[in-house]
């Protein structure tokens, strides 16, 4: 498994043990991340992914809940929204990742770890997003 796929799997699972525990989680987050993986670099781009996305949540629920007009957040199931979350934070602050490469790994975390309608939804909420912030549009 390539390193960033590996790091966006485990800042994803991150985001849904801290959506559980809340904030108090982040002083676990590093022993989580040392378990479950060797890698350093997995280790430091899972854990800058998970906090930045942690410390930006309000933003990311923001983007989500304009683009999945239909649903409410709280209707998500946690990994559906830790996926959400933690694409829409490299969406939007990392511009260093392309954006399709965004989408097609929250496709594949939805075909993973959600549930059958999830990968869909993932791809539509995502589109929905990536258009907006390539249009310049800003989320309130």
């Amino acid at each position: 498994m390539d390193r960033r796929t590996r790091a966006r799997e485990l800042a994803m699972q991150s985001l849904y043990q801290l959506d559980v525990q809340g904030g108090g989680y982040l002083g676990e987050l590093g022993t989580f991340l040392h378990e479950n993986s060797d890698d350093e670099a997995v280790f430091e781009m899972a854990d800058k992914w998970s906090r930045k996305t942690w410390e930006n949540l309000s933003v990311c629920d923001g983007f989500i809940k304009e683009a999945a007009v239909k649903w409410d957040l709280s209707r998500l199931s946690q990994v559906d929204r830790s996926i959400l979350r933690l694409s829409v934070y490299q969406l939007k602050f990392c511009p260093d990742i392309p954006g399709k490469v965004v989408i097609n790994e929250a496709i594949e975390l939805a075909k993973k770890y959600g549930a059958e309608q999830t990968p869909r939804f993932v791809n539509g909420v995502l589109d929905a997003i990536f258009r907006k912030l390539s249009t310049g549009e800003a989320a309130g």
